[in-house]
């Protein structure tokens, strides 16, 4: 994240924190509840350059978190019951839907046996192609590879461009320069650029991948799991918008069928790849719609209202990003209404 930019929303959550708006806002808005976003939870100190350290959070703030959830009047429910909370025509308690993206093994190790302690209700987006092993975690394959190297070099328009990234700073700034260009990119041509890149930086992805997400037997811990919701995520964690609509139907629909195959059961949620406004869209939400799924998520910024349960394949999250690890900002993060408006803007 740019440092101004950092700096400029630390700024608002701690005016925010010190003011009675969240609270103001909680009381009169007409918000149901929220689903936050996570990604890893893991106890580890964050090193230097770590641009994927916002997917992160520690096992003792996922911990405070749900303590102070439940502290401010919030109800910690499964995806299922949100649903039919927003669904409800009677008052209600508002609720929390913890859900965690991708199935890092992490999840298992450390927020798993969390939850349990705790009985709070989750679901958990899985990416078949991961769990089998052959997917790319891209983002961090791109994150590790400049860690360990002072130099890189990148095919460009069929040339090959080499950088200088000895430093903090100048492994910051390649960082962003690829991450941006391959969010730009073709899936396939992003596909094959990661695949460049490992391959003259000598990282094996398939070994990558099965080092950071779970094989099939360890999610089965997850499906076996009575506070545990299993969703679907795709198959390789593309941006769906990025490919033609039966690619990207069969995206959704071969991730449902073999969740089925391994666990006995088809998923009923959903979690768009990226979430956000670039990587879905009204088609995508149309075809998670017509495959019956009872729910799909975004990253979009929101609060849960009575109107969502009537487009239940566009809810809004609200990501407990991993560089605002404060308890004391939980009261912004469960004002709903604050980032509705966020979302609109």
């Amino acid at each position: 994240m740019n440092g101004l930019r950092y700096a400029a929303i630390t700024a608002a959550f701690e005016l925010l924190t010190l003011s009675r708006m969240p609270r103001l806002i909680r009381r009169l808005s007409k918000s149901r509840g929220v689903i936050f976003t996570l990604h890893r939870v893991l106890p580890d100190p964050v090193a230097d350059f770590a641009p994927n350290s916002i997917l992160q959070v520690t096992p003792g703030f996922l911990d405070a978190a749900i303590t102070r959830v439940r502290d401010l009047g919030f109800d910690t429910v499964s995806i299922d019951e949100g649903l039919r909370r927003l669904k409800s025509d009677k008052p209600e308690r508002r609720f929390v839907v913890f859900s965690f993206d991708d199935a890092y093994r992490d999840n298992l190790v450390h927020a798993l046996p969390l939850l349990r302690a705790r009985k709070c209700p989750f679901v958990l987006y899985v990416p078949t192609a991961f769990v089998d092993g052959v997917g790319e975690v891209w983002w961090q394959a791109l994150e590790d590879i400049i860690a360990q190297r002072g130099g890189l070099a990148i095919e460009q328009d069929g040339e090959t461009e080499y950088h200088r990234c000895r430093t903090t700073a100048e492994k910051s700034a390649l960082f962003g320069t690829v991450y941006k260009r391959m969010r730009r990119m073709d899936e396939d041509e992003r596909v094959a650029l990661i695949r460049d890149i490992a391959a003259r930086a000598g990282l094996d992805l398939g070994a990558h991948c099965r080092s950071l997400i779970m094989d099939w037997s360890e999610l089965q811990t997850f499906a076996d799991e009575p506070l545990c919701t299993i969703g679907a995520h795709s198959v390789h964690h593309y941006e769906l918008s990025k490919l033609g609509a039966q690619r990207a139907r069969s995206e959704i629909l071969e991730s449902l069928r073999t969740l089925e195959i391994q666990f006995g059961k088809r998923p009923r949620h959903f979690s768009y790849p990226i979430g956000s406004r670039a990587a879905a869209g009204q088609r995508e939400y149309g075809i998670s719609q017509e495959l019956g799924l009872a729910s799909a998520v975004t990253t979009l910024p929101g609060g849960l209202y009575r109107r969502h349960a009537d487009l239940p394949w566009a809810l809004p999250r609200i990501s407990l990003n991993g560089n605002f690890q404060s308890v004391r900002y939980m009261s912004v993060f469960l004002s709903g209404a604050l980032f509705s408006l966020v979302g609109r803007a």
